[in-house]
């Protein structure tokens, strides 16, 4: 099974190609590790075992200042749970929404280097994840 934690060169080029204008919102699907793994970021173990979900909240606890100082809001976040439309044996643990002011703001944002410097705990906390941008449309 492939796992999605990080855009590819190509999905971000699709994504500034869309041209999308005003506010975007990213859509996260998010499926947490039953144990954290922070071998990939070992100078942000906190030195004793976490669960995936406790991981993802510390990354959330240091990213919330940034993406609410580019001028980005989380609009929600729940746990998940068995779809009610979907495939049986799919799930995902947890769904957010972020609003960005503008695609740049969300560049500017996911470029920022004291924010980068956490995204160790997203890496560590994940075993899956989807990124879906939206544009809002009126009904």
């Amino acid at each position: 099974m492939t796992a999605y934690l990080e855009p590819t060169q190509q999905s971000g080029r699709a994504f500034v190609a869309r041209g999308l204008a005003g506010r975007v919102v990213m859509l996260n699907l998010l499926r947490y590790r039953e144990r954290a793994d922070y071998s990939r970021s070992p100078e942000l173990d906190p030195g004793k075992p976490l669960s995936g979900e406790a991981a993802y909240r510390l990354y959330m606890a240091h990213t919330l200042p940034y993406l609410e100082r580019s001028g980005g809001r989380v609009l929600f976040f729940g746990r998940g749970g068995p779809f009610l439309i979907g495939p049986e044996g799919e799930r995902w643990d947890a769904a957010l929404l972020v609003e960005q002011a503008s695609p740049a703001a969300f560049l500017a944002f996911a470029a920022d280097a004291a924010y980068l410097a956490g995204l160790g705990h997203r890496t560590a906390a994940l075993a899956d994840s989807r990124l879906l941008p939206l544009e809002p449309q009126h009904p």
